[in-house]
């Protein structure tokens, strides 16, 4: 009872009410005075005496351990659910074993900016999201980003990853609104994005497989990679597009153990991924 009345308060309180308290706190804990001391404490700030309803709140988070605050913020969208996606996603239309994710402006700082266009893709209902640190988020470069950025990254222990990576089309080729055959061969788009296939780096004699698929207008260069040294794994398959000021790719990997069992249920997810 006492955890929840903290999160209700907190959401009411402003945020230089927030800071003064934990500032407050921290010099209660490394006072060394008695407690007869003559000095005002911070319960005896005018401001309090304002709000009955903040000076008790107060009163009682000055008797939670550090560890016990609860943050003031909600994790950002970049940030997973860690719970199975089969949990809170929609069940495909397409295909009642995979459930629909649909990439809108709240779940990425790239989607927020419109620097991507919307994607979306199917996923087995066990997978779960994972958190992006924020370096690799494109949160801090928004919306004039130089360096590719993870946008989502959905994983199973069993199965395997998937991950999408934006690349600034400007990265690639000076056309403004170029699409992927503009850009060039698949073999020179996965020579300049195959390091973000696998983590590391990229060798053209990992790379067994290319095609080209065509989504409506939209083209897409298909890829099957087999990477002993990856930090993805040593089985990828990729799937790259280019859209307004974006190059998009698409990566399905497993490791050797995962990839005998899963392989198929990877070219799904891939087949369905689309911009």
């Amino acid at each position: 009872m006492r955890e929840t009345s903290v999160s209700r308060s907190l959401s009411i309180s402003t945020p230089t009410m927030a800071s003064a308290s934990v500032s407050s706190l921290s010099s209660i804990f490394s006072s060394s005075k008695p407690a007869s001391s003559n000095k005002p404490t911070f319960l005896d700030s005018p401001c309090l005496h304002q709000s009955p309803a903040r000076r008790q709140f107060l009163k009682g988070l000055s008797l939670l351990p550090f560890t016990t605050i609860i943050p003031l913020h909600s994790p950002p969208p970049s940030q997973a659910k860690e719970i199975a996606v089969g949990s809170y996603l929609p069940q495909s239309t397409s295909d009642p074993n995979f459930v629909l994710f649909q990439a809108s402006s709240k779940d990425t700082p790239a989607l927020r900016a419109g620097n991507v266009q919307p994607y979306e893709f199917v996923l087995p209902p066990t997978w779960k999201q994972q958190r992006i640190a924020n370096i690799l988020s494109g949160n801090y470069c928004q919306p004039k980003c130089a360096e590719p950025w993870i946008e989502v990254k959905f994983e199973d222990e069993k199965q395997g990853k998937v991950q999408v990576v934006a690349s600034p089309l400007i990265r690639l080729t000076n056309k403004p609104n170029a699409t992927i055959e503009d850009i060039g061969s698949p073999e020179r788009v996965i020579s300049s994005l195959g390091q973000f296939v696998t983590g590391n780096s990229y060798d053209s004699d990992e790379l067994l497989q290319t095609s080209i698929e065509k989504i409506g207008d939209q083209t897409y260069y298909r890829y099957v990679l087999e990477t002993p040294f990856a930090l993805t794994g040593t089985h990828n398959i990729a799937k790259a597009t280019a859209k307004g000021n974006t190059v998009i790719l698409f990566v399905a990997s497993a490791s050797d153990k995962q990839w005998p069992s899963s392989q198929k249920t990877l070219k799904a997810i891939v087949d369905s991924f689309h911009v």
